[in-house]
């Protein structure tokens, strides 16, 4: 058995298929969720396959005293930080919310870590940090604007991140997504957010009749109108996880890297290969309320990802509408 690894969000839809890929590669894993947004029955799966001396899993908030679970979980070896609320209209809304349960937990979790002890952390950024592309594919140079409090949230934990590099020997790869979508490969674990706020989930149950689709996103200046965006595969994300993970253990030097495809599709082509896939017209509705805080264009340049973690993306739109149809064909509600 490998390392001890710590997921925080485990029962979230990204953290849930990482603890699952971490698992498949022989890693043991301890997860801790607030089961606020996430899911308890992946977790309970998860466990029932592979076993409790593999994952075990805990119901804590990050920013509760984190004493006991430390004490309790010894010889972590690294930690994959996925827990955050994460939908940019919400965050516009509600802004003390964001930097209370990104930043203020993000920041707790890291002094515990600090005392006990573990120095390697990846951890799940966002090109949110960026704001509007000043040019395409944005690299990791880019500026850091961010146009909403989620991605803000995101930049002040990257922020405290570094500092804690620089002066207490933290090693960290700040990991900067793009636009997620797809379910596991088999479609056992999937994205079960109610309501879903990603494009390609919505489209797909809108397609399969599970639920209407609505166009939330704002008129914006591209070609057809709606926002383009750079859709990675949550596989392919996860996988590039478990690189940096490899990476750090191997006593690679802190980065902050992003994580898309180099591509870039625009709402309506999503739709359009949604509907040849699934061989259903989507009925277009525009939704009561738009989506703030939104941008025209958003496409990442990968080179540093490939160059510093030997990653590239394996799998296509096609793919991930794929393994959708699978997912929801178990679960059309979620868990």
């Amino acid at each position: 058995m490998k390392q001890k690894i710590l997921v925080t969000g485990a029962g979230g839809y990204i953290g849930a298929i990482a603890t699952y890929l971490l698992l498949q590669q022989d890693y043991q894993v301890v997860a801790i969720d607030n089961f606020s947004t996430g899911f308890s029955q992946p977790l309970q799966l998860l466990q029932e396959k592979f076993g409790q001396e593999r994952l075990r899993y805990y119901q804590l908030d990050l920013r509760d005293n984190l004493e006991s679970f430390f004490r309790q979980e010894t010889e972590i070896a690294a930690v994959m930080h996925y827990a955050a609320a994460c939908k940019v209209d919400e965050s516009i809304h509600r802004p003390e919310f964001y930097f209370s349960n990104n930043s203020v937990g993000s920041q707790n979790l890291l002094v515990n870590l600090l005392k006990y002890g573990i120095k390697k952390i990846i951890f799940s950024s966002t090109c949110a940090v960026y704001g509007e592309a000043e040019y395409i594919p944005v690299d990791e140079n880019h500026p850091t604007r961010p146009k909403n409090p989620y991605g803000e949230s995101k930049k002040i934990t990257e922020t405290i991140l570094q500092w804690y590099g620089e002066l207490k020997g933290l090693r960290y790869v700040v990991l900067r997504y793009f636009n997620v979508c797809g379910a596991s490969d088999d479609g056992m674990i999937g994205d079960s957010k109610k309501p879903s706020v990603l494009l390609v989930q919505n489209a797909v149950r809108g397609a399969l009749g599970i639920e209407p689709f609505f166009l939330t996103c704002p008129q914006v200046n591209t070609s057809d109108g709606t926002p383009i965006r750079d859709y990675i595969n949550v596989v392919d994300l996860n996988e590039a996880h478990i690189k940096a993970l490899e990476y750090l253990f191997n006593s690679g030097q802190s980065e902050v890297i992003n994580l898309g495809t180099g591509k870039g599709n625009s709402v309506k082509e999503i739709i359009t290969a949604v509907e040849k896939i699934t061989g259903k017209q989507i009925k277009l509705q525009k939704a009561d309320s738009i989506r703030q805080g939104e941008y025209a264009k958003m496409i990442a340049s990968i080179n540093k990802a490939k160059k510093i973690l030997q990653w590239q993306p394996q799998r296509s739109i096609e793919d991930s509408v794929y393994s959708l149809i699978k997912w929801y064909n178990r679960h059309p509600y979620g868990w």
